[in-house]
């Protein structure tokens, strides 16, 4: 399926999603990174780290949640206005198979975006020799914070 076409409310919405993603101390843990921004969608990619994984060698299903939750909300705030923060109010994974890998891919997709609720969908993808692999998806939804202290973009 196609990805939907949205277009940003803030003129600067590259530039604040990646000083976001910056800030956040939880995926400098992971070791993730920004790999794709568009409007709408956004990719993070992170390496197996042996600190990142559970009692059998597979990334953590946390570790999982965590950067398919960031990939999410920064899909959908890439279409907030410049005025506007994300928090997620809730989201539902489903692990679809243990995630062995070496590295793994996390995509947030905007399905519909609102003024105060934004719904997306996530994918998780490891890679491990050569091979690709379906390992979660996720359905989140988001709410755009605006005039809250503390809380910025």
């Amino acid at each position: 399926m196609p990805t939907p076409t949205f277009q940003p409310q803030a003129a600067d919405w590259l530039q604040r999603v990646h000083e976001s993603f910056e800030r956040q101390a939880a995926m400098r843990t992971l070791g993730a990174q920004l790999a794709s921004v568009q409007p709408g969608e956004v990719t993070i990619e992170l390496d197996w780290a042996p600190a990142l994984t559970q009692q059998h060698g597979f990334l953590h299903a946390g570790m999982v949640a965590t950067a398919l939750d960031s990939a999410c909300g920064y899909a959908g705030f890439s279409l907030m206005p410049a005025d506007a923060a994300v928090l997620t109010i809730e989201f539902k994974i489903n692990l679809l198979a243990p995630a062995r890998g070496e590295r793994f891919r996390m995509t947030g997709t905007v399905i519909k975006p609102g003024r105060t609720v934004t719904v997306c969908e996530g994918r998780a993808i490891a890679f491990d020799g050569g091979r690709e692999k379906l390992v979660a998806t996720m359905s989140c939804t988001l709410m755009a914070v605006t005039g809250r202290e503390g809380v910025q973009g």
